[in-house]
């Protein structure tokens, strides 16, 4: 009976053991998987992150292409203007160097001093000069200074 005892208390240990074990390796099983299923997840999210980031560098690129031709379409429109006003203002120093120098240096005293600046940088410098030699002695100053001011 004592063998019995024996054989049937070693019996019920093994049993345990391998039950202990099966519920154990049963318990890593689940929780490779649970693993597994939480990186496939991720890797969804990050496909998904990845598709949202490679639109949207998309439509920053759109948008920079477009802004380029914006800027590039506003900066011809500037140098046409800058050349419209520059032939107007070119025309006008020709009508002032067509005049007699009196009347010239008449017709721009009357004028704003940045406006008559620029007709006299347009206008011949020879013709200028006689046109501001006929000039009130201070308007012709400040002229000149003015003149000298400008960054060209």
């Amino acid at each position: 009976m004592k063998i019995y005892c024996m054989l049937l208390t070693n019996f019920l240990a093994i049993t345990l053991f391998f039950a202990v074990n099966s519920y154990a390796a049963d318990d890593m099983a689940g929780t490779i998987e649970k693993q597994k299923l939480e990186m496939v997840q991720k890797e969804e999210v990050i496909k998904q992150e990845t598709e949202r980031l490679k639109t949207l560098k998309k439509e920053v690129e759109d948008d920079i292409v477009k802004y380029t031709a914006l800027l590039q379409q506003i900066e011809k429109s500037l140098q046409q203007a800058e050349e419209s006003g520059n032939k107007r203002l070119r025309h006008v120093a020709k009508a002032y160097e067509a005049m007699p120098p009196e009347d010239a240096a008449t017709r721009l005293s009357g004028l704003d001093n940045d406006t008559a600046v620029l007709i006299l940088l347009k206008m011949e410098s020879k013709k200028a000069g006689l046109v501001i030699g006929m000039m009130d002695s201070k308007k012709a100053t400040l002229l000149t200074k003015e003149i000298t001011k400008l960054k060209i």
